[in-house]
């Protein structure tokens, strides 16, 4: 058989931003439950973690059955989440490259304070613009809302303190 890490990486890529949709899409429907909820999460290839105030396994695991079939039924929304990291590191990559270019146009020889104030212009535009960014990022490059093939496999639970952490074991349909 011909060994092609191309498609390894393409499946692994696949996996884990189908992960990253349902880590979202579940956190999500908690949310809905409970409004107050702090908890985050991240995904992998095997699956996703979530840790904070959440409430036991059961309803964790009824949750993101719950978000698979939602969004099989085209509820995509669910992918996307208003806290993730990509939404940071949208603001912050916008913010830097504006504000490095806006205090640049300065002029390379000013002083800092006849750069500082084109360079917080260029952070405060970099933060605006990079609120349709962010999920958009998600909806077209760290998640995918196709998840037809995926099924939740089972939960590991540990205690963080306060926090529980929950593993959620995922797998394609066709090995289950």
């Amino acid at each position: 058989m011909l060994y092609c890490p191309s498609v390894e990486l393409r499946d692994f890529l696949r996996r884990v931003r189908q992960n990253h949709a349902l880590e979202h899409a579940t956190l999500n429907v908690l949310e809905e439950r409970y409004p107050r909820l702090r908890a985050g999460g991240r995904a992998t290839a095997e699956g996703f973690y979530l840790i904070g105030e959440l409430p036991d396994a059961e309803t964790v695991r009824a949750a993101a059955e719950q978000a698979l079939a939602r969004m099989r039924c085209g509820e995509s929304a669910l992918a996307i989440h208003p806290r993730c990291g990509t939404n940071l590191v949208a603001t912050s990559f916008a913010s830097g490259v504006l504000a490095l270019a806006l205090a640049r146009s300065s002029g390379r020889g000013a002083p800092f304070w006849a750069q500082m104030p084109s360079a917080l212009l260029g952070a405060m535009l970099g933060a605006l613009l990079a609120q349709p960014l962010g999920p958009w990022l998600q909806a077209n490059v760290t998640t995918s809302a196709d998840v037809s093939d995926v099924q939740v496999a089972d939960i590991q639970a540990q205690m963080r303190g306060r926090w529980r952490l929950y593993f959620v074991r995922t797998v394609r349909s066709a090995r289950l």
